[in-house]
């Protein structure tokens, strides 16, 4: 009976939200390897009472960066329209800093938003805040991105980060390019699009972005470029494992 209606929920947001998505991701600067990034679509379940679909993400550096020391792991609990989330916790060991925690409760039905913030064990937050819209968390902010990504309009997306409630701008647009990643032999058909995170996230996240997502109802994201504390960074697909999918070859001429 669950089985049957989570089903009916998705059957709709199937092509976007399937349980067992893996997308790897390298993250380079001026062609040097810094880390990977693994986001992970883990399962549906209800969440006081709701269906949810629970995301998570993996970040670490590359060990052989003497400069750079980061560990991180992320997860959401996704409205099943994938448009806004009711749960974040995040885990995250940066250089010589002690280690964070993070854990917020999305209620909307009351218009709170319970917040916990640690810091090496040490509590620095616990309170509830009010709200006025559906949040999204930095990790929900992308699948958020990726329902919207060929809609063609632009979006002011209510953004919770370290407790603050700020918001992520994005610009969808119906330009289509055809980009190259390493991990493919052919150029890869995407929709652009290009924003500004109005908040600072993990390593400095921050300011103008832009990004390729696959121009299929998959909408993968394809690669990135994004602000960190050492500077761009460009965020590229190497690895994937997605039923039924492959990145959609290119079918227009290749920019740069």
């Amino acid at each position: 009976m669950v089985v049957g209606l989570f089903a009916s929920v998705l059957s709709a947001r199937a092509q976007l939200l399937q349980v067992g998505e893996e997308l790897e991701y390298d993250v380079s600067f001026l062609g040097i390897s810094l880390g990977r990034i693994r986001i992970v679509t883990e399962d549906t379940l209800y969440l006081s009472g709701k269906p949810v679909v629970k995301v998570a993400s993996f970040m670490q550096s590359h060990p052989a960066i003497p400069f750079l020391s980061l560990l991180g792991v992320f997860r959401s609990w996704l409205d099943t329209s994938a448009a806004f989330t009711y749960r974040f916790e995040g885990w995250v060991r940066e250089g010589d800093k002690p280690e964070g925690y993070g854990k917020y409760e999305f209620d909307y039905q009351r218009r709170s938003l319970y917040a916990e913030e640690w810091e090496g064990g040490q509590l620095l937050i616990r309170r509830t805040f009010p709200i006025r819209a559906r949040l999204n968390d930095g990790l929900s902010i992308l699948f958020a991105a990726r329902r919207f990504a060929r809609s063609g309009k632009s979006y002011r997306f209510p953004t919770v980060v370290r407790a603050d409630t700020t918001e992520t701008v994005i610009h969808f647009t119906s330009r289509r390019e055809a980009v190259r990643v390493d991990a493919l032999p052919y150029p890869v058909q995407t929709v652009y699009f290009h924003g500004r995170a109005n908040w600072t996230g993990i390593y400095g996240l921050t300011g103008a972005f832009q990004a390729w997502f696959s121009d299929d109802e998959a909408r993968v994201p394809i690669r990135a470029q994004m602000r960190v504390y050492v500077g761009n960074v460009t965020i590229q697909l190497i690895r994937w494992k997605r039923a039924g999918w492959q990145p959609p070859p290119a079918h227009t001429s290749e920019r740069p």
